[in-house]
């Protein structure tokens, strides 16, 4: 039997009474794409900390290619081949790309006198053997985010890294970058590369796998085998544990949540169509120059969910940002419960009854470095302390009430933003703007890169508000999920709204309108 290119053996960690590993198993075969999976707070996060020399563990061994390696630090962890690509990726913006690499690949050393020219050259060189087409004198911070990847990516190259983790690496990408991404991690298949890939995007892992393994509460529960032509194939390295399974029936995506979550999930059905409310908000060709929305008509009622479908860069977002008052609208009007009303700031926009979940929860959605209970009442300190003293009791009782409401899984309201998983942040986040007792919720990418089973509480919380009679906003790209839970959708392309389509309409008909390829579809 050929030796991995990485073994760990019952592996555990304990942060104080938190036990994130418990007894895990992993093995990496060279030319391996193997897939790591588990619900938000599984343990993936810790057992990656240990593979890089980020954590010690408490029990276990770690071997690379048959040799046992104890005292794993980051940079050993680098020099012995090991590199990780997290999903923001760890540059330095105001260097060169040039400089960023030779940062990663060249030794410390006193008085060491810079080859400038060589540099230059062999980031360009790295670069090219990715297909990317950036120059070595660009600042990172002009760079894209697929473009950063594309760095770190040179940087596990130029480093030999024969094993490569990539940690949700096509969060922040376009349908076309993914493809690019997946064309390069082929490549470095071929090229004999082990890759630990991790994503909540069950449909790369069924692209792209050849195993996949499940975490759930800190335990390994099952290793799989996702592609057939890889299980006991000639052309690579796969592990004995594969080719044990090659007779086995290929893992569906209904038995892979069910691995994930320890119970069934079902695929959500179509919101029940019945009787709405008034219209809560009316927009009129609304527009804003400096964010390229312009003549949007639409109107959301108590009651309704209505989705903004569309590509990158459609204009949903900036839509978002204009009824929240962000980015004030400069033509039409918008009229909320009858009133035409102008929301010139954030502040406007809470007052009138509106409010507004980012995409990016841990940049804009809360505080990480602040407990849940002063998270929740951020949005609501004029109705929760109106008098002179903070009323502390009262900001702690907020929290319970939607932590018990909501689900979120945490010690208690004085654990930090930082301490919880994606889907519990997500949930946070939701329950500070829902403190402020809102007519219009509007959810920006509600779900991004939370595990299955969070994804499904969050799908049956937002059905519930709408059923409570909240009007709810909802940009999702995950076509099936705003499918599922839209009354009505939207399509956005260029900045204006392309099509309005009923509830039970195809996603061949979203892409058509999000593509310009159709017209619009009455709905009224």
């Amino acid at each position: 039997m050929t030796v991995p290119l990485l073994q760990l053996t019952a592996v555990a960690k304990s942060f104080g009474a938190v036990r994130a590993l418990k007894g895990v198993s992993f093995d990496l075969r060279a030319g391996e794409v193997h897939a790591l999976l588990g619900e938000n707070g599984a343990g993936k996060s810790t057992l990656i900390k240990v593979i890089t020399g980020a954590h010690s563990p408490d029990a276990g061994t770690l071997e690379l290619a048959g040799q046992r390696v104890v005292q794993l630090s980051p940079a050993r962890a680098h020099r012995l081949g090991i590199a990780c690509i997290y999903q923001q990726p760890a540059l330095f913006p105001d260097l060169t790309v040039a400089e960023n690499i030779a940062l990663r690949l060249e030794p410390v050393t006193p008085l060491r006198r810079v080859a400038w020219p060589a540099r230059r050259r062999q980031a360009g060189e790295l670069l090219h053997r990715l297909g990317a087409t950036i120059s070595p004198e660009t600042e990172v911070r002009s760079l894209s985010m697929p473009e950063q990847q594309l760095v770190e990516i040179a940087c596990a190259l130029g480093a030999g890294a024969r094993i490569v983790i990539m940690d949700e690496p096509t969060a922040s990408l376009t349908q076309q970058e993914v493809a690019r991404l997946f064309g390069i991690v082929r490549a470095l298949r071929q090229d004999g590369v082990g890759i630990i890939y991790i994503s909540h995007r069950l449909e790369e892992i069924f692209a792209l796998a050849d195993r996949v393994t499940v975490l759930r509460d800190g335990e390994s529960v099952g290793t799989r085998c996702v592609r057939r032509e890889n299980a006991a194939g000639p052309k690579r390295d796969v592990a004995q544990s594969t080719e044990a399974m090659a007779d086995a029936p290929l893992l569906t995506e209904a038995q892979l949540i069910q691995l994930m979550v320890g119970r069934e999930v079902s695929t959500l059905a179509p919101p029940v169509e019945r009787e709405l409310g008034d219209v809560v908000l009316a927009l009129e060709r609304v527009g804003c120059a400096a964010s390229g929305v312009q003549a949007v008509t639409l109107a959301v009622r108590a009651g309704e969910i209505v989705g903004l479908a569309g590509l990158i860069g459609a204009g949903r977002t900036e839509l978002a940002r204009i009824l929240f008052g962000l980015t004030p609208a400069d033509s039409g009007q918008i009229v909320l419960q009858g009133q035409r009303v102008t929301l010139a700031s954030p502040q406007a926009a809470v007052a009138r009854g509106i409010a507004y979940v980012p995409e990016d929860r841990r940049r804009h959605g809360l505080i990480l470095e602040m407990p849940i209970a002063q998270n929740i009442a951020l949005a609501s300190h004029r109705w929760l302390f109106p008098g002179t003293w903070l009323r502390f009791g009262a900001e702690r009782t907020l929290a319970l009430n939607f932590m018990r409401d909501l689900g979120v899984k945490a010690a208690g309201p004085e654990a930090l933003g930082s301490s919880l998983s994606g889907g519990n942040q997500q949930k946070v986040a939701l329950a500070r703007w829902l403190a402020t007792r809102p007519k219009l919720l509007i959810l920006d990418e509600p779900t991004q890169g939370v595990d299955v089973g969070a994804k499904g509480e969050l799908h049956r919380i937002i059905r519930r508000l709408a059923q409570e009679g909240m009007a709810v906003l909802l940009i999702s790209s995950d076509l099936p999920e705003i499918l599922s839970l839209s009354h009505r959708l939207a399509v956005m392309r260029g900045g204006t709204i392309t099509a309005l389509l009923p509830n039970g309409c195809q996603a061949s008909e979203v892409m058509a309108a999000a593509l310009g390829q159709t017209g619009e579809r009455a709905t009224e």
